[in-house]
Order: structure tokens, then sequence, then C-alpha cells
């Protein structure tokens, strides 16, 4: 195991923070289908996210304001995420019959009898960095020796710690940090964990006391954990059921037919950015407009491309993941062929390619986002 010396750890601080900044569970919200006519009837579903609304979950909104969910058949209530539920639970304990859930947070609940299959894996890249400032030249793994480096823990450390392992970056300082980027601002880390969708945006909201403006990319460096010199990035948000619920064959077009909408969702939002960005709006998130706006943009680069079509997984970062999580300690042992699923996925891309729509997204392009101060 590395030689990780762990400060400012706070076991109060540990029982409230059990969630990592993109995950949790908890409050229910409904939005009302929309945009085309539902069938005469339709099978209600619960679908539990990681966090709270925001741009992370755009896809599933926007799936349900435009009607994709009821021209499947489908009644899909959506669960918010909060820090005292964990997705992979709730669905264990069938009170969803879909959650989002990292895979290497899956797999630890599996080898804890949860019994789940991933049947779709929406995120083709991680979006975890650890951020520096530009001045500490900080750019790779081997700059952290000797240095205080932030992180969540509760399961979103191990990209961090098997790259210090992969490049025995000696005396590294492991430092709980908020889900926040308050001790990066203050200088009280030399890198800081952060979402490229969320923390890291929360830096360049912020005001540079010495411009009066806010901070800028280029005041900072980043260290990408999906960097191939680096290679220790794991999968993330991807689609989870219950193993014996799908034993049932009706439960398996149903669960196709949820794939089939949620995926044309997150097409939408590809397409249509900024319509998207109001759907989330409007479900009512905590962080703004410009926030979302960063975020959706963010989001986006993490599912197009998908060379091998949204929602199927690719082995080889399957392997990676499977890799990284084992010789972190996070799963004792390789969880096998059947802790995934393509079928489903491909019966349903299959479906939206046959309708003329781009299950691929390899022509498309990030747009430009100004964020405001606060994110508003």
């Amino acid at each position: 195991m590395p030689k990780h010396r762990w400060g400012l750890w706070s076991l109060v601080t540990a029982t409230v923070m059990l969630a990592a900044a993109c995950g949790g569970g908890g409050t229910s919200t409904t939005a009302a289908p929309g945009g085309t006519e539902a069938p005469a009837e339709l099978t209600p579903v619960k679908l539990q996210l990681q966090w709270v609304t925001q741009s992370q979950f755009a896809g599933y909104f926007a799936a349900v304001d435009q009607g994709y969910y009821a021209d499947e058949g489908l009644d899909v209530t959506i669960l918010e995420g909060a820090v005292d539920i964990v997705p992979q639970q709730v669905v264990a304990a069938g009170q969803a019959e879909f959650g989002l859930a990292w895979v290497p947070k899956a797999l630890v609940s599996n080898e804890e009898g949860a019994g789940l299959v991933n049947i779709a894996q929406v995120f083709q890249r991680s979006g975890t960095l650890e951020v520096s400032w530009a001045d500490t030249g900080i750019d790779h793994p081997t700059e952290w020796a000797g240095k205080k480096v932030g992180t969540w823990g509760f399961g979103n450390e191990f990209e961090l710690t098997a790259a210090i392992e992969k490049f025995d970056v000696p005396d590294v300082e492991l430092v709980q940090q908020p889900f926040d980027m308050s001790l990066l601002l203050n200088r009280e880390v030399d890198a800081a964990q952060a979402m490229t969708y969320n923390e890291y945006a929360q830096v360049l909201e912020a005001v540079n006391p010495e411009t009066g403006e806010l901070y800028q990319p280029e005041d900072l460096l980043v260290v990408d954990f999906n960097d191939p010199e680096i290679a220790t990035a794991m999968l993330q948000d991807a689609v989870w059921v219950r193993a014996d619920w799908l034993e049932d064959p009706a439960n398996q077009d149903l669960a196709r037919r949820f794939l089939k909408a949620s995926f044309r969702g997150w097409i939408f939002c590809r397409d249509n950015f900024q319509e998207c960005v109001d759907i989330v709006l409007a479900n009512g998130p905590t962080l703004g407009a410009s926030h979302q706006q960063w975020q959706l943009n963010e989001i986006n680069k993490l599912i197009w491309p998908s060379p091998l079509k949204i929602g199927i997984m690719d082995p080889d970062l399957w392997a990676q993941t499977i890799d990284v999580a084992t010789s972190q300690n996070v799963i004792e042992a390789d969880p096998g062929p059947d802790a995934y699923r393509t079928d489903l996925a491909e019966a349903a891309v299959a479906e939206l390619e046959a309708e003329g729509l781009d299950v691929i997204g390899s022509g498309w392009q990030p747009v430009t986002v100004e964020l405001r101060e606060g994110g508003e």
C-alpha cells in the first residue's frame, strides 16, 4: 500500500459527508411528460439519481420533459439524491427499478450482496481531476511528492491513490477536503480533487482578489486520470438494476424501453444544448444558470463521442476499472462477466439508429460557456 499520510481527518465531518460530490440519494420529484402523445396506460418506474437535480442528469429530465419515457409506455419518477442515500442500495432494496452509480461503488455493494448488474455505461470517461494553481507547476502525479493533496475519500480517492502508486510518488500527504474548493482557494492544499463539471467550475466562478475578475483556466493546472500516460481513470455514471429483477422477460423489455428513452434524452441534450439546460433549471437545481450550462457542456464531453454507441460498455475501460479497483483493494476480486450486460443497450441503440438518430456523436463539438460569479 502507498505511504500516505492523512491529515485534517474528522470523523464528524466524515459522518456528515457520506456521499461523493456526485453521489448520494434522497427526496423525490416527478416531472410531467410532455411533447408527444402518451400511450393510454403507463407503467410506473423509479430512477434513483446520485445527487440533487443538476445537469449531470440532464438526459433523464429531458426524457421526461420531452415525453420520451411516455412514448415507451413508462411513467418515470426521478428520485433526487442527498447525503444519506446510496443509489445502488436503493435499487438493491427494491425501492427503485433503476439507479445511477459509479462502477467501483456498485461493485463494492455487489460484494456485500446487492446483486446488481450494469445495463448501460452512459459516461465513457471519468470526470475526476486533481487541480492545482499554475504557479505550483503541478501537472503530473510525480509533482505531488512532498505535497498536500486533497481528496473527498468515501470511494472517490482510488484514481488518485492508484496514480500515486503507479508513479511511486513519495511523501504525499492526503488531506480530507470538503465537497467544495475552499482548501484550494485558500491555498491550504497544493492540489484538490474536483469533477470537471462541478468543483472545477467553482474555482472559475470565484473572484481572483488580485485582479478583481473571475479566475481563468490559465490560472490552473490539472492532472486528468484519463490521460493515457496516467490511465487510472475508473468508469463512473452507469445504469444499474437488480439481476434477479431482470430474470423476468417483461422487465427486460421494460429496461430496453427505459434505456431507449434515456439515450434519446441524452441525444436531445447533445443537439439542443440551451433547451436542455432550461429543462434542468425548470426542475429547480440549487446552483445557477451558468453553472448548469458549464456542467452540461462537460457532461456531454464525458458521453460524446461514444465510439461503441451510447450506453455500450467499452471492455478495455471496464478492465482498467477492475484493475484499479482490485489494486486499491476497493473490491476483493474481478466480479466476472455477469457484472454487466450490453444486450439491452444494444437493442435500444438499434431502434434509435433505425429511427435515424446519431448514437455515436463523432461530430459533436463542445460550446463555449461564460461562467458568472457564483455560477449564476
